[in-house]
């Protein structure tokens, strides 16, 4: 028989996945983290791969990393922005995927 606090400890929280959900509902999110999947970038990299202008890039980057699905790491004056490897995960038949525990998505080239 499980109890209440081990059954909710196996249950993602939904409200945690629905933030990860709703980050990536913009397709300009997408092609960020499609793009991210080859390493970290940064913000002018990823605009000049996008032909966006920075700070619309910026801003989804910002998004992306408040739904806790990127990390940043300085380097001098740059900031890059890469995947948050908690949710990368990599298998040798296909593509990379985001696993959230809820749910995971595939993202194919």
């Amino acid at each position: 028989m499980t109890t209440e606090n081990e059954h909710s400890a196996d249950v993602p929280d939904v409200s945690e996945c629905a933030t990860y959900l709703k980050a990536l509902g913009d397709p300009i999110r997408l092609q960020i983290v499609k793009a991210l999947q080859a390493g970290p970038l940064s913000v002018s990299d990823l605009a000049l791969l996008l032909e966006m202008e920075m700070a619309n890039v910026s801003h989804h980057l910002r998004v992306l990393f408040h739904a806790d699905l990127v990390s940043t790491q300085r380097e001098g004056r740059h900031i890059y922005y890469q995947l948050n490897c908690d949710f990368q995960k990599k298998s040798r038949a296909a593509s990379s995927s985001l696993d959230f525990g809820c749910c995971r998505i595939d993202l194919r080239n």
